[in-house]
């Protein structure tokens, strides 16, 4: 494609997108471009994917989350930058064990995002995540093997109230926290493609935490620290359903918006 057909191709591009609804429409043309490697067939397929609001994390079918190239798929959210705010937290509660052979257990693992970036910044410590959707389980397995961290993590099929997954020193969940009564409000990035399972919470949203919150308190073993990601507005009763299973807050860390994001737990004895 020469210089003036590529120029030409995204100023068309771009208004196709902008017409569509997407934000920056000129940049989001050019990372198409990109991604198509000047290719005019494979370029108008991602163009069109992307004008019917598949995110393009989705079209390149990878994500970068705390500088690790995640594989997603459609049995995994899209990692997003408000999560990594839970691995901020585990670096500062966890500051003085980080070359302790700590293991992890992350709940609802999806693409093993939040487990594998612990790992990655804990270099001795070795953990487990547990997902319910088969194609979530994969993805993690095939992320953990690309990133070389496979020897130290171990992903499941199955239901985490159901599982006895042993004791843990570090616990990380991003529970499914969105009222079902939202869903279908959300940008159509979310509600097209992120699995629903992932991302409705119940009626108030909490219906998770609760069902959620036996299996951390059993889990989770003394001196241990658990590190839950919450939806806006969530942090009290979130809290509160965590302290009837015998678990206390040890602190609340927001994300870049300035929304309590991570809540922190331990045991309250």
């Amino acid at each position: 494609m020469s210089a003036a057909t590529e120029l030409d191709a995204l100023s068309a591009a771009a208004l196709v997108l902008e017409r569509a609804g997407i934000e920056n429409p000129l940049r989001e043309a050019r990372l198409l471009l990109e991604l198509a490697q000047g290719d005019p067939t494979r370029f108008a397929d991602y163009l069109a994917r992307r004008a019917s609001r598949e995110p393009y994390s989705r079209i390149r079918g990878r994500r970068e989350f705390w500088s690790l190239d995640l594989a997603l798929s459609p049995d995994t959210l899209d990692p997003r930058p408000d999560s990594e705010t839970l691995i901020e937290a585990a670096l500062e509660f966890l500051a003085d064990r980080r070359n302790e052979a700590l293991r992890a257990v992350d709940f609802g693992a999806g693409s093993g995002a939040l487990l594998l970036a612990l790992l990655a910044e804990f270099p001795r410590a070795t953990g487990i995540g547990i997902d319910r959707l088969p194609g979530a389980v994969t993805a993690a397995r095939l992320n953990a093997e690309t990133l070389g961290l496979a020897a130290r993590s171990r992903f499941v099929l199955g239901d985490w109230s159901e599982k006895n997954l042993g004791r843990a020193d570090v616990i990380l969940a991003n529970p499914p926290y969105i009222p079902s009564s939202e869903i279908d409000s959300l940008q159509p990035e979310v509600t097209r493609f992120d699995p629903r399972a992932a991302l409705d919470g119940g009626d108030d949203g909490l219906e998770s935490y609760r069902a959620l919150a036996p299996v951390v308190s059993r889990t989770l073993g003394p001196g241990g620290f658990a590190f839950l990601e919450l939806g806006q507005g969530q942090a009290r009763p979130v809290a509160a359903i965590m302290e009837r299973a015998g678990l206390k807050a040890a602190g609340l860390r927001p994300d870049l918006a300035r929304i309590e994001r991570c809540l922190v737990l331990r045991q309250a004895n």
